[in-house]
């Protein structure tokens, strides 16, 4: 027998005995047999070696496997891994972190009480949290620095309700809020101002994408990806269907026609679609219309027709709304409705196509002006007919907020872009030139901003 083949015997009887014990040795005797009979038998004995080798190891790492410490997989590294079985359909966006971070109990104003919207403009040093170069929805019309504005005292104020605190716009918050929510804004020009302040407070945080438009831009949809929260605008300025013969200017080449019967089905068939809506009528029903019910012609505002019935602004503006109370209230959708008050414009010695200019630059104080006695009637007819809609809403589960923001943007003569809704306008000009005013809508940054204070503060309250 060969020196390598005893060797080999040797190291089969050591690893034999500590695997097997007193087995071992009765093995070792039938081995030591076989070597001596058979020819091939270090062949033999090596293939055995290295199977009781990796049996030894097996056995010496399963029972100490505890003393291993266990290893941590980040979760991009999970990300990285392929799945051939992925579905290739677009999921639910995934959990924002961000959201794990917000404390909603933190920013309300634990003051249900108190009337948000009774207070005063207060200096606010910290300013916007937003500028002209850092959003980049806002339409140039709305871009007061951009197009020249020289002052920029406005941006310093913010609405302090008198009897509680309201904290500043938290985008975060409000997009936790809004996960997996839609939100539309369904009226005139106000409700696309107001739009586009959202978007670029909200663009701090989080880009939206828009995913839809029509050919005239007036209604349009965002989504922010990240929350699946959807932000829309409809275009409905008197919530009614109407046919109107007016360019952007506001310009018109024919009058009004306006179904007082008929609410405008481009956002009633959306409907269903909002988790939550803001809505408002107003300062279109003081134009030159014809009236109809059944199609069939009953009265006019400022026809100037003696065969006409001079029913008046009034009288159209109470029957559309009660119209569009009872579509909401009785509707099986049950959506959160806020139903914003009439916007007061600023223009003094004149009016939009007379002449009328706004060049203040600071906010009134309370008494320094009164309401106007046109937008006290049509903020009257509101408050009347909310009324009887909030008492059936509160029968059938109907959620109707009162948005009343009239007051607060009556103090603020100093936030609209006055002569500055055009790009550098007395460039080339002499100054004194006569310059159309906008002294209805809103700068931004300006005093619409606070309207997002206020909206979040309304819908934290009904979360806790």
């Amino acid at each position: 027998m060969s020196i390598s083949v005893v060797e080999n015997q040797k190291i089969i009887y050591i690893f034999l005995s500590v695997y097997l014990g007193p087995r071992g040795e009765k093995r070792m005797k039938q081995l030591s047999y076989n070597v001596y009979r058979n020819p091939f038998s270090p062949v033999l004995v090596k293939l055995g070696v290295c199977f009781l080798l990796l049996g030894l190891s097996y056995r010496l790492f399963s029972s100490n496997f505890v003393l291993f410490s266990p290893s941590v997989v980040d979760d991009n590294e999970l990300g990285l891994i392929a799945d051939d079985n992925f579905s290739s359909h677009v999921a639910e966006p995934p959990e924002n972190t961000d959201d794990l971070l917000v404390d909603l109990d933190n920013h309300s104003s634990q003051n249900e009480s108190c009337d948000l919207f009774i207070g005063d403009w207060v200096p606010d040093p910290k300013g916007p949290i937003y500028t002209n170069t850092t959003c980049y929805s806002m339409e140039s019309p709305q871009n007061c620095m951009n197009n020249g504005r020289p002052d920029s005292d406005y941006l310093y104020w913010r609405w302090n309700p008198r009897n509680c605190s309201l904290p500043k716009f938290d985008p975060k918050k409000f997009l936790h809020i809004m996960r997996h929510k839609s939100l539309a804004f369904i009226g005139d020009s106000i409700m696309r101002n107001h739009v586009q302040s959202l978007l670029c407070v909200l663009s701090q945080t989080k880009q939206s994408v828009e995913v839809y438009h029509d050919s005239t831009f007036k209604n349009r949809r965002w989504l922010f990806p990240s929350h699946n929260f959807t932000v829309s605008v409809v275009w409905s300025p008197f919530l009614a269907k109407a046919v109107t013969f007016e360019d952007d200017n506001g310009v018109s080449s024919g009058m009004i026609q306006l179904h007082l019967d008929e609410l405008d089905t481009v956002w009633t068939q959306q409907y269903h679609n909002f988790d939550h809506i803001i809505i408002a009528g107003g300062k279109w029903y003081l134009k030159s219309a014809i009236y109809y019910e059944n199609k069939t012609v009953v009265g006019c505002h400022n026809c100037h027709d003696q065969n006409i019935t001079q029913l008046g602004f009034k009288y159209a503006y109470r029957k559309v709304l009660n119209s569009t109370f009872k579509f909401i209230t009785g509707s099986n959708h049950k959506p959160y409705i806020f139903v914003r008050t009439i916007t007061p414009d600023h223009f003094e010695n004149g009016e939009w196509s007379s002449g009328g200019y706004c060049n203040r630059t600071r906010p009134f104080k309370e008494g320094d002006i009164e309401i106007s006695d046109i937008d006290e009637i049509l903020r009257n007819i509101e408050l009347e007919e909310f009324k009887s809609a909030e008492t059936i809403g509160s029968e059938n589960g109907t959620i109707l907020k009162l948005f009343d923001t009239m007051f607060l943007s009556l103090l603020r003569p100093d936030g609209h872009p006055g002569v500055y809704r055009q790009f550098h306008p007395y460039a080339g000009k002499d100054k004194n030139s006569k310059i159309q005013n906008d002294c209805l809508h809103w700068c931004l940054p300006g005093p619409i901003d606070s309207w997002n204070d206020l909206m979040m503060e309304m819908l934290l309250r009904r979360s806790s």
